[in-house]
C-alpha cells in the first residue's frame, strides 16, 4: 500500500490505518491457512523451498531424475523441510509439452529454487527465467544464459571412460555395446568416453553403438540389447534413461533362460545393482554414477545461504566425485579393479584427458 502524504486530512489517515489493520489481519489469516495446509503435508513452512521438474523419464527412472529427487529429499531432510509448498516437491513431465507448464506451476507455488532435469528443458527454462527474473532456476545437463539460472554439467566422459575400461577388461567375446537415448551432447559425452576407455585397453575392439531415439521407451532399449547380445556382445553400457531399463530386461531374460549365459549390463547415473537381480545372480557389472544428487544438494545449499551461482556453469567431474563407478559387489575381480583405479587416478591427475566428442568415423 502506498504511503500517504503528511498533508492529508486526519480522517484519511485514520481510514488508511483501518485499512492497513484489515490488510494485516488478512495477511495473518493467509499465513495461518498456509501453515495449516503445509502441516497437512507433514510439517511447517521453512525459510527456503526447492522443487524440481522431471523430464519424460519420470522421477523413478532408476537414473538421473531419480538421483536428482533423492538429492532434493536429502536436502529437505537435512534442513527439516516437509514435502509440499514451502518445503520441497517435484512435478513429473509425461511429455515435453509439460516442461513449461510444470515450471510455471512451481513458480506460482512460490518455490525459491526450481530445478529442470535434463538438456531438453533448456528452452523452457530460458523462457520462464527471462519472464520471472526474481526467481531462481537451475538446469541439469544443460546451459541457459540467464542471470537467475545456474547451469549444472558433468564430465560424463570421465566416468564413462572407466566404464569402458571395465568392459574391455571383462569381455570374453571382445564385443562390446553402447545403447544411448537421444543423440544429444550429454549422451554423446557418455559414448565418447566409453569408446576411449575401451580403446585404451583393447584398441582393436569396435564398440557397437545404437541409439533408441528416446529416454522413455524400454521396449526400444530391449530390442537394441537383443540385437547386440545375439551378435555376440557380452557387455553393454547404456545411457538411455528409462529406455535403458529394457537393456536390463533383455539381459535378465537371457540369464534366466541360461544360468551360464555371460551377459552384463553397465548401469548409468544411479547404482543400478538392484535392477540387475536374477534370482541369486546379478547381471549388473557396475554402474557409472553421475552424482546428480550431490550437485542438487550443493546448488540448493548455496541458494539457501544467499550464494546462488546465477549466470554460472558448474561442472562436476572425477576429481570432485561428480562421476565415478559404483561398487561392483564382487562382479569385477580385484586385479581388474586395481587397473580401473589406476586409470581413474591418471584422469584425476590430468595425465589422461578424456575426449567429450565422438570420433568421426
Amino acid at each position: 500500500m502506498s504511503k500517504r502524504k503528511y498533508g492529508l486530512a486526519l480522517s484519511l489517515v485514520l481510514a488508511a490505518g483501518t485499512i492497513l489493520g484489515a490488510c494485516g489481519a488478512d495477511k495473518e489469516k493467509e499465513k495461518e491457512n498456509a501453515n495449516t495446509n503445509t502441516s497437512s503435508n507433514g510439517g511447517n513452512e521453512s525459510e527456503f523451498s526447492v522443487a524440481m521438474v522431471t523430464d519424460v523419464g519420470g522421477v523413478d527412472d532408476k537414473s538421473f531424475n531419480q538421483s536428482a529427487w533423492e538429492g532434493i529429499q536429502k536436502f529437505g531432510e537435512d534442513n527439516k523441510m516437509s514435502k509440499g509448498d514451502g518445503g520441497f516437491d517435484y512435478l513429473q513431465s509425461k511429455d515435453p509439452a509439460d516442461y513449461t507448464t510444470n515450471l510455471n506451476a512451481l513458480t506460482r507455488r512460490d518455490f525459491d529454487l526450481v530445478f529442470g532435469v535434463g538438456f531438453l528443458m533448456e528452452d523452457a527454462i530460458d523462457t520462464i527465467a527471462s519472464q520471472q527474473t526474481e526467481k531462481n532456476y537451475a538446469i541439469i545437463d544443460g546451459e541457459v544464459d540467464q542471470p537467475n539460472v545456474a547451469s549444472i554439467l558433468f564430465k560424463e566422459q570421465e566416468g564413462a571412460f572407466l566404464a569402458g575400461v571395465a568392459a574391455a577388461l571383462m569381455t570374453k567375446s571382445d564385443k562390446i555395446g553402447f545403447v544411448g537415448g537421444m543423440e544429444i551432447p550429454v549422451i554423446e559425452r557418455f559414448q565418447a568416453g566409453f569408446e576411449a576407455g575401451v580403446e585404451a585397453v583393447k584398441p582393436d575392439i569396435k564398440v557397437d553403438v545404437q541409439y533408441t531415439g528416446a529416454f522413455d521407451k524400454a521396449e526400444l532399449g530391449k530390442a537394441a540389447a537383443g540385437r547386440m547380445y545375439s551378435s555376440g556382445v557380452d557387455v553393454i553400457f547404456h545411457a538411455a534413461g528409462g529406455s535403458g531399463n529394457g537393456v536390463f530386461t533383455e539381459a535378465k531374460e537371457r540369464k534366466k533362460a541360461d544360468k551360464d549365459a555371460y551377459v552384463w549390463v553397465i548401469g548409468v547415473d544411479s547404482d543400478q545393482y538392484e535392477e540387475g537381480k536374477v534370482g541369486d545372480d546379478n547381471i549388473t557389472l557396475t554402474s557409472m554414477l553421475k552424482r546428480v544428487d550431490v550437485a542438487v544438494q550443493d546448488i540448493s545449499k548455496l541458494a539457501k545461504e544467499g550464494k546462488f551461482p546465477g549466470g554460472e556453469t558448474k561442472v562436476y567431474g572425477l576429481h570432485d566425485d561428480g562421476v565415478t563407478l559404483a561398487d561392483s559387489r564382487g562382479a569385477i575381480p580385484e586385479d581388474v579393479l586395481k587397473q580401473i583405479d589406476e586409470y581413474a587416478q591418471k584422469i584425476a591427475d590430468g595425465d589422461i584427458e578424456v575426449p567429450e566428442f565422438v570420433k568421426k568415423k
